[in-house]
Formats: structure tokens, C-alpha cells, sequence
């Protein structure tokens, strides 16, 4: 266990990981047992701008969309007491990293290849998913952004066939015995 596990007047829980690992519907659950206010970055991104990712991808290139995302993560990290579930491909940005490492406690939440293409195979709303192979990209996405999730996580929590409810109690229990 991280040595500033729960740190000092931090009661704020990130979630990061891949797409598809359920970050959005595990922090639903997290934050009603928890009694603390859910955000998700990609909603949050879409309510500021009044249109969807895909069109900000389109329009501004993934660097203008890690911009967009950085301001609200920083934005609402702010916030406490919160639980906030994080877009897959925040941890490539270095600022986002410190951020997430400095203001709560980072839950990885891990996922296989497999569980991830059979959870997103039919998703449209994912502009890095819309190519000819979906499963390649998640390869190359998984090995670069692995040892990011691996850095800055305080726990680590495996999403493989489970419901939302395992890996929730798996996550409350971790935060209890902290």
C-alpha cells in the first residue's frame, strides 16, 4: 500500500484505467456508498463545450482534446469529496499525472484485451476506437499507457468478469482497512 495512502485531508478517489475497464459505472457505485459527488472527465468535457468528444477529436486533434481534459481534471480535482472517473488516455499527459497523484487516492481499475473488446465492440462514441482495427489500437493504448496506471495507482483493482458490485466492495474494503 502507497505509504500516503488516504492522504492528508484528501477525500477525493480517481479512477483511472482503459477504456471499457467500467470506470464510469464502478464510480456511480462508489460514490452513493461513499456519499460523495460523481464526475465523469468526458461528460464533464461535453457539458463545457456543449458538443461530444467526437467532434472536439475532430475539430481540435487528440492534443486539443488532452488540453480540454487536463483543465477539467484540474478543475475538479479541486472539488472535495468527490469520486471522479477519468478518460483512459489522461495519464499520457504529465500535468494530469501530478494532479491525480497530489489531490486523492488513484484506483486503477485493470482490464484484459479481451473483456475490453467484447465490452466496446459495439460503442460508436469512442473516436479511437472508429478504424478498420479496434483491437490493435487497444494493444498499443494498453502498452503505452500501462506503466502510467501502474505509477501513479494506489490500488489496483482487476474488472475481469466481475460486476460492478465486486469490484466496488473490493474498493471499499481496500479504503476500510486504510
Amino acid at each position: 500500500m502507497h505509504p500516503d495512502h488516504m492522504k492528508a485531508g484528501q477525500t477525493n478517489i480517481f479512477l483511472i484505467g482503459p477504456m471499457g475497464a467500467g470506470k464510469t459505472s464502478v464510480g456511480r457505485y462508489l460514490s452513493r456508498h461513499l456519499n460523495k459527488d460523481f464526475y465523469d472527465t468526458d461528460q464533464e468535457i461535453e457539458k463545457a463545450m456543449g458538443v461530444s468528444l467526437t467532434w472536439i477529436y475532430d475539430l481540435e486533434g487528440l492534443a486539443g482534446f488532452r488540453q480540454r481534459e487536463m483543465k477539467i481534471i484540474d478543475e475538479m480535482s479541486m472539488l472535495s469529496n468527490i469520486v471522479l472517473s477519468t478518460g483512459g488516455g489522461c495519464v499520457e499527459t504529465p500535468e494530469v499525472r501530478e494532479i491525480l497523484r497530489k489531490r486523492g487516492t488513484v484506483i486503477y481499475m485493470e482490464v484484459s484485451l479481451e473483456t475490453q473488446l467484447n465490452r466496446l465492440k459495439r460503442d460508436k462514441k469512442r473516436p479511437l476506437l472508429q478504424g478498420d482495427n479496434p483491437q490493435e489500437v487497444l494493444v498499443r493504448l494498453w502498452e503505452e499507457r500501462e506503466p502510467y496506471y501502474e505509477n501513479i495507482a494506489d490500488f489496483t483493482v482487476s474488472t475481469d468478469h466481475r460486476s460492478v458490485h465486486d469490484v466496488c466492495e473490493e474498493i471499499l474494503a481496500w479504503l476500510q482497512a486504510g
